[in-house]
């Protein structure tokens, strides 16, 4: 059957903006890609961004929106033993967050059960993890298997206004992070936004989410999180690395917030320490006490009086903490308190999230 000749003329298109889930990193009815090698943390960070869109929080440099219905599909983890206690724990609202039953029929990309469920749920935000789950067979090496998938996904967020977000592994090539993708090019390639996660060299438990294709606006700063051996998620805010430094493991002098938060981390793990005590160490590394405030309000550490003394103390349960950072980690160390204006030009209000996650990290 020969198609209909249909042509559209450019000046009857009218001009739409793009909407954001979260801008810049998400848009709304466009397909986008987080992905990282295997335990750097790209499950935790969809499951932190569908806690706050189901619950209405604020995502690092957005405000915090209504709350959302979300989908969250992922084919390696028990929704009874992982994905529900993990979002719980990280402050969805799980009235929200909604999955397709594949008992009987495993879902793959161009399943019509995906748009249906957006429609039927008001869904906006779609998580599919991993990518290479939901592939039907198709060889995902090969253009001619992935890019019908995709575009048909393509297809569907467009029509539904739905954020599609793909979780995929890397492969262990070096290169271009396009060409680390696992599978066809065409996956990277019909991705409008593409954020790569990986671990900041400086410290084993801060993690990056790099910005490192945005074809719908300005690439958005790197943002931060930080992970420990208690399974608290902290979001961190921006942070000063490039992909080939995340990727490639180069590493930058570590700034001095880190450096204050590992000092705080390392001797506040056996218990209570004098703040006087607390005070002098840091001075011995250089770390200035404006530093030292900043990274122990981001922490939740708390200040006690036993007897005459002050003690900082991290709190036995933190189970959800929001607190404020006024500073840009990525820049701490080229910066003193003799220097305020010029630290102050260059930072910004950061809203930090700390979630308790006993059991798993990442």
């Amino acid at each position: 059957m020969t198609p209909t000749l249909k042509i559209i003329t450019m000046r009857d298109v009218v001009p739409e903006q793009v909407k954001w889930l979260w801008e810049p990193y998400i848009p709304y009815g466009k397909i986008s890609l987080i992905q990282g090698d295997p335990g750097d943390g790209k499950t935790t960070t969809a499951n932190a961004i569908a806690a706050a869109v189901s619950s209405g929080m604020a995502l690092p440099g957005n405000g915090s929106t209504a709350p959302l219905d979300v989908i969250v599909q992922n084919a390696e983890d028990g929704l009874a033993d992982t994905i529900v206690p993990r979002l719980e724990r990280f402050g969805a609202d799980v009235d929200r967050v909604h999955f397709i039953d594949e008992d009987e029929f495993a879902l793959t990309l161009s399943d019509e059960r995906i748009e249906q469920t957006i429609i039927e749920k008001s869904a906006k935000l779609c998580i599919l993890d991993p990518i290479q789950a939901y592939l039907g067979g198709a060889n995902m090496n090969s253009t001619n298997g992935i890019r019908p998938l995709m575009k048909r996904l393509g297809d569907v967020a467009a029509r539904t206004g739905c954020a599609m977000l793909l979780v995929g592994h890397m492969n262990k090539s070096g290169g271009k992070a396009q060409y680390r993708s696992l599978g066809s090019v065409d996956i990277f390639a019909a991705a409008r936004s593409v954020l790569t996660v990986g671990k900041i060299p400086v410290d084993e438990n801060m993690r990056a989410i790099v910005h490192n294709k945005s074809n719908l606006s300005p690439a958005g700063a790197a943002q931060s999180f930080g992970l420990d051996q208690s399974g608290a998620f902290i979001w961190l805010g921006e942070y000063d690395i490039t992909i080939d430094e995340m990727l490639n493991d180069k590493k930058k002098p570590e700034s001095q917030f880190a450096k204050a938060r590992r000092l705080i981390e390392t001797k506040l793990a056996h218990g209570p320490v004098w703040s006087v005590d607390m005070e002098q160490m840091a001075e011995e590394q250089g770390i200035s006490p404006k530093t030292m405030q900043r990274a122990k309000e981001a922490m939740g550490v708390i200040s006690v009086k036993h007897g005459d003394k002050w003690y900082w103390e991290i709190p036995i349960e933190v189970e959800f903490t929001e607190v404020s950072q006024d500073g840009q980690h990525g820049q701490d160390g080229q910066y003193d308190d003799d220097h305020d204006g010029q630290e102050n030009a260059m930072t910004n209000l950061t809203s930090l999230t700390i979630f308790n996650d006993k059991r798993e990290a990442i």
